[in-house]
């Protein structure tokens, strides 16, 4: 196997659940290979580098091996490498989203901020 589309080797390597979420991922600019925006049927082969965005991460991995069928976990591992750089910063990023969680709090507001918040909306959307 010399080949295999991008959307293909996406869901094999376990990046997305279905084919379906690869293409729209594809088609919305979240895969790029070598710096570039591709296609869905753009085929790809050994020794490519692909930048991946998922929700807040950015990935990028070099292709080490093809596949078009979807395996376990551990052997779809084997099929990318990701970069060092990546991988730092991927780390780097999720360590400062956690300290800044903190900050803004996880819960929902009580009973009690909730009448502030409305109270708050209401006085300052009134026309004098």
């Amino acid at each position: 196997m010399d080949k295999v589309r991008i959307d293909k080797w996406l869901w094999a390597a376990r990046f997305f659940k279905t084919r379906n979420l690869a293409k729209q991922a594809i088609d919305g600019g979240k895969v790029h290979l070598d710096g570039a925006r591709v296609k869905p049927s753009k085929d790809v082969e050994v020794g490519m580098q692909l930048t991946i965005r998922q929700s807040w991460d950015e990935k990028v991995v070099d292709i080490i091996a093809l596949s078009d069928q979807r395996r376990g976990a551990p052997e779809a591992a084997l099929l990318y490498l990701e970069t060092e750089q990546s991988t730092t910063a991927r780390t780097i990023k999720a360590e400062q989203r956690k300290a800044m969680g903190s900050l803004h709090g996880d819960t929902k507001p009580t009973t009690k901020q909730r009448r502030q918040i409305h109270r708050f909306k209401r006085i300052n959307t009134q026309e004098p």
